[in-house]
């Protein structure tokens, strides 16, 4: 079951944040955001929930916590009121600069949630196409990643799991393509979407194909790891915990 505190910090910190990684990546995304006639930053307020600002230049899309530096801002009453952004739409309540709030939401991040969404939940023909489904593997890796560290932190089941992963950073990626650190303290999770320095575990997929296949769940975890296919190193206690919350992950964004 799912919970709807713990969905909308997916949505912020799995989904939303992914963005970054979109305009990052995506010829289309980046004709989004050189269309730009000016920098926009977004702040979206979640009442027992995240607090977070999008910041959107023709450079492309960096996330903060907080709302420090907001241009414009939106106001959601609750969990559920900001997964019907995400999930229908729905805005919430404009509380800074309304008038650019939705003109924004409905230009260019429309545009740029929608592109989002077709990577992240493609079609059969859509992933005929190799260069796309690379970049559509790529994207899901980076909101697995943020959707990990969400859970940890704040859905009831994976917390167990947080609660016995000692400190220290768990280096995910797939080979020579894409890398995030799960930096754990106190049992606290955060996603640094870059390799770690000094990882005290790490767990490896060797190609785009087999982190596809993981994904979608048509590839055997155990089978990969008996053929060598998954690299697993260190403290391997870390990999099982995460593995557990990887279920979760599972739940939240299927």
């Amino acid at each position: 079951m799912k919970e709807a505190k713990a969905m909308a910090y997916v949505n912020m910190y799995g989904v939303l944040a992914t963005l970054e990684n979109l305009c990052e990546l995506d010829k289309d995304a980046k004709a989004v955001c050189a269309a730009m006639k000016k920098p926009v930053s977004i702040c979206f307020d979640v009442n027992d929930g995240p607090c977070c600002t999008l910041h959107f230049s023709k450079d492309g899309c960096k996330m903060t916590e907080g709302s420090y530096g907001c241009t414009c801002k939106m106001n959601f009453s609750s969990p559920e009121k900001f997964n019907a952004l995400i999930d229908s739409s729905k805005p919430g309540i404009p509380v800074k600069n309304a008038p650019q709030v939705l003109a924004f939401l409905l230009g260019p991040f429309t545009k740029l949630t929608d592109r989002l969404t077709k990577l992240l939940m493609p079609s059969e023909q859509d992933l005929k196409d190799r260069a796309f489904f690379e970049e559509s593997t790529i994207l899901t890796f980076y909101t697995i990643s943020g959707a990990l560290s969400a859970l940890a932190n704040h859905d009831s089941v994976s917390k167990h799991s947080a609660l016995y992963t000692v400190d220290g950073d768990v280096q995910m990626g797939i080979t020579d393509v894409c890398y995030a650190t799960l930096r754990v303290r106190n049992h606290n999770f955060e996603t640094i979407k870059e390799k770690s320095d000094t990882p005290r575990a790490i767990m490896e997929f060797n190609s785009i194909d087999l982190a596809n296949g993981l994904f979608t769940g048509t590839a055997s975890t155990m089978a990969e790891l008996c053929a060598g296919n998954i690299y697993m190193a260190g403290m391997i206690s870390m990999v099982d915990n995460i593995n557990r919350i990887l279920d979760r992950v599972a739940v939240y964004l299927g």
